[in-house]
């Protein structure tokens, strides 16, 4: 028998993170928000509370993480790229659309579950309010180049239709359409592509 190779410490800590992580979510999916207590996700991952503080010292600190672990899980940057890739800003203003019907439903269940108790709950606020201040950052950059570009309508300036397209952008309307009315992804896309197109863009070029 040869010799056990230990793996790195950094390594196992990577993976324990990871299982802290995935079960967190599946509590949030399945329980809701109130059942994602430290020592619920060391229950479900198997390890000890400490193990669970070790990495995250707070509940707040494991929803942050929590952030970036879904989107990554979820393929948000293949999701969002065609966005930023695309060759003008009226294009990526398409894409947007597109890239709201493909990835929102992807984290709708954790979403729905932050979203019922965001009021009461001040770690679901908080991790609420980290999400909204990330989605705001990607509507301001688009409605800034829409400006630059000078494609911008003209009764925008640039804060207010940041907040309009974030309001255009959020888990309502993906829940309303595509689970509550059940329209398809693709008339979704077609008619939000359309909305933003004809509040957002003025087809006037200086």
């Amino acid at each position: 028998m040869g010799p056990v190779i230990e793996q790195p410490r950094n390594a196992r800590s990577r993976r324990t993170a990871q299982a802290l992580l995935a079960s967190a979510r599946a509590l949030l999916e399945t329980h809701g928000f109130e059942a994602m207590t430290m020592a619920a996700v060391a229950d479900q991952a198997g390890v000890t509370r400490r193990s669970v503080y070790l990495h995250f010292p707070s509940r707040v600190a494991l929803l942050a993480a929590l952030f970036e672990y879904v989107k990554d899980a979820e393929g948000f940057a293949r999701s969002v790229a065609p966005v930023w890739d695309a060759p003008d800003a009226v294009t990526a203003l398409h894409e947007w659309a597109a890239h709201i019907a493909r990835f929102t439903p992807r984290i709708l269940a954790v979403a729905q579950a932050v979203e019922r108790v965001h009021r009461d709950d001040p770690d679901a606020a908080a991790h609420r309010a980290l999400v909204t201040r990330a989605r705001h950052a990607d509507c301001r950059r688009l409605v800034t180049w829409l400006a630059e570009e000078g494609r911008l309508a003209d009764q925008w300036t640039l804060d207010e239709a940041t907040d309009m397209l974030l309001a255009l952008s959020t888990l309502n309307i993906v829940e309303t359409l595509l689970v509550d009315r059940r329209w398809s992804r693709r008339r979704f896309v077609e008619h939000l592509t359309a909305l933003l197109h004809a509040t957002f863009v003025t087809d006037r070029v200086d």
